[in-house]
């Protein structure tokens, strides 16, 4: 008869700081993990509020660092949007609840879209992403948005 062992090494265990009780929702769940995130990716909450973002989501979308973004509404937080004009204007507002992280939000449906952001004070330059969102639910209400990016 053969014999099976099972063994587990490296078994996962929550940071202190990772919130795991019943009271605490899928935004503050998730905000660890897409803090440490080696993709592009950020979580908003309700508000619009960034939660987190990883490293390389800020380096991606012009952002500068983390820490300069988390606390703030995701369109005053430095993101700047172009339309896709070859003049690359600036994205009217009223155009702005249509990229995926804010769709997501407000629908309650995963979003997908291109956004091509630019660094604040650097016309020259910008960068094209590709955007796929999801809606996070906390007792069937939308709670917030996860987001990753991929560069086009």
């Amino acid at each position: 008869m053969a014999h099976v062992e099972l063994s587990l090494p490296d078994v996962f265990v929550p940071a202190a700081r990772t919130p795991t009780g019943p009271g605490c929702d899928n935004v503050g769940k998730w905000s660890a993990s897409v803090s440490h995130a080696e993709e592009p990716c950020l979580l908003i909450d309700a508000d619009t509020l960034v939660v987190a973002i990883s490293a390389a989501g800020c380096e991606l979308l012009c952002l500068g660092a983390p820490e300069d973004v988390v606390g703030l509404p995701l369109l005053e937080g430095g993101l700047r949007l172009l339309d896709f004009t070859a003049a690359r204007h600036e994205l009217p507002e009223q155009e702005t609840d249509k990229i995926p992280p804010l769709l997501a939000l407000h629908s309650g449906r995963l979003a997908r879209g291109l956004l091509r952001v630019q660094p604040a004070g650097d016309a020259s330059t910008y960068a094209t992403v590709d955007a796929v969102s999801t809606p996070m639910l906390t007792g069937g209400s939308v709670t917030g948005s996860l987001t990753f990016f991929s560069p086009i």
